[in-house]
């Protein structure tokens, strides 16, 4: 492409004028994306029919044209029958892929768990009212309210006494190890992909909802979790998920740097790559709890992600129905500020590649 030639052509020479083309160039490919975009959910919109309008003086009731779903229990017609089939969906989902050749292993956890447990925990690293003022600043106004209805505008607007009051309960769920039942439960919508089937529960999206000020604590948490991981090293080189200073594009770099390097040596390169299914929503909260101990993370840490992991809920909704509660009994929550550090974690002890390797 132009643009990435006159890039390269610009880190080698500085030449400003290569660099406000290049700047040029990436606006137009910027703004030529956002009208394909535009172009595709307009096209998606006009898919789903026309929609009948209210006509209050004619008596007209507004009507949607309604696309069945073809369920593994039938034809769903009714919003609350499609979202019935999402919550079994997700329920089903949010269960622990165990092996069951290895029963022993289990045990050893289940064991070791119950004596980590019953032990006191370290004493927390509490939080301050201007740690929770900062925190604040960092959320992003423009997410969806979750289950409570509080939107994370209202946050900014609190006053200090609010805030003060904020940092004494997430002290006191420092302390406890304790998080609320309301922080723990998330409204699940689905939100149908672009240009997908609406007839087919895969054409949706989840998208979770947690609770606003169950997320705020989850910032305070996290930074905690990330300053035990940056003073331990504890994410192995090749980890570069959800890591400042880390993209995708950098292990592209990686790749790209290998491929050509081995092409001037006439020889061939071979790439494995693996898509974990459901990766969130399998992870084993033992297994979790298990190797965050054997990481010797401050055992408050250890306690306080225990009941915010265990015990959590979910409601899913669909349009205008939403159902009731139903439990989780694995893997970390969709959404959550702690949730990707979590699941790095999880695979942090994947067994390292040979030296033959890269």
């Amino acid at each position: 492409m132009l643009k990435n030639r006159l890039r390269r052509q610009w880190q080698i020479t500085r030449d400003p004028a290569l660099k406000a083309e290049v700047n040029r160039l990436q606006r137009s490919v910027t703004r030529r994306l956002n009208e394909w975009r535009n172009d595709q959910w307009s096209a998606t919109l006009e898919s789903r029919g026309p929609i009948a309008v209210e006509d209050d003086q004619a008596g007209d009731e507004s009507s949607y044209t309604i696309s069945p779903m073809v369920t593994p229990g039938g034809i769903a017609l009714s919003d609350a029958e499609k979202a019935e089939d999402f919550a079994d969906n997700l329920e089903a989902q949010f269960q622990t892929v165990t092996d069951p050749s290895v029963p022993a292993v289990i045990e050893t956890v289940d064991v070791a768990l119950k004596s980590y447990f019953v032990s006191p925990a370290s004493e927390p690293q509490l939080t301050t009212p201007d740690e929770v003022h900062e925190s604040i600043r960092g959320l992003k106004f423009s997410k969806a309210t979750g289950p409570n209805g509080l939107p994370n505008r209202a946050l900014k607007h609190l006053p200090k006494r609010a805030v003060s009051l904020l940092a004494r309960i997430f002290n006191a769920v420092l302390r406890t190890h304790h998080n609320p039942p309301t922080w723990k439960h998330a409204r699940v919508i689905s939100i149908l992909k672009p240009g997908k089937d609406p007839a087919l529960p895969s054409s949706y999206r989840p998208i979770s909802l947690l609770h606003t000020i169950g997320k705020l604590f989850e910032k305070i948490l996290l930074g905690r979790i990330l300053q035990v991981v940056k003073e331990r090293g504890l994410l192995r080189d090749e980890q570069f998920g959800f890591r400042p200073k880390h993209c995708t594009s950098l292990q592209l770099a990686r790749l790209v740097e290998s491929i050509t390097r081995n092409y001037g040596e006439k020889r061939l390169t071979g790439a494995v790559f693996l898509d974990v299914a459901k990766a969130f929503d399998t992870v084993c909260i033992d297994g979790l709890l298990y190797k965050l101990t054997l990481l010797n993370f401050p055992s408050y840490i250890v306690h306080t992600i225990s009941s915010y992991l265990k015990d959590r809920t979910f409601e899913a909704s669909f349009q205008t129905a939403t159902l009731s509660r139903r439990g989780m009994l694995a893997g970390v929550a969709q959404g959550g500020f702690i949730s990707p550090v979590l699941f790095s974690l999880y695979v942090n002890d994947m067994p390292p590649h040979s030296h033959h390797v890269e």
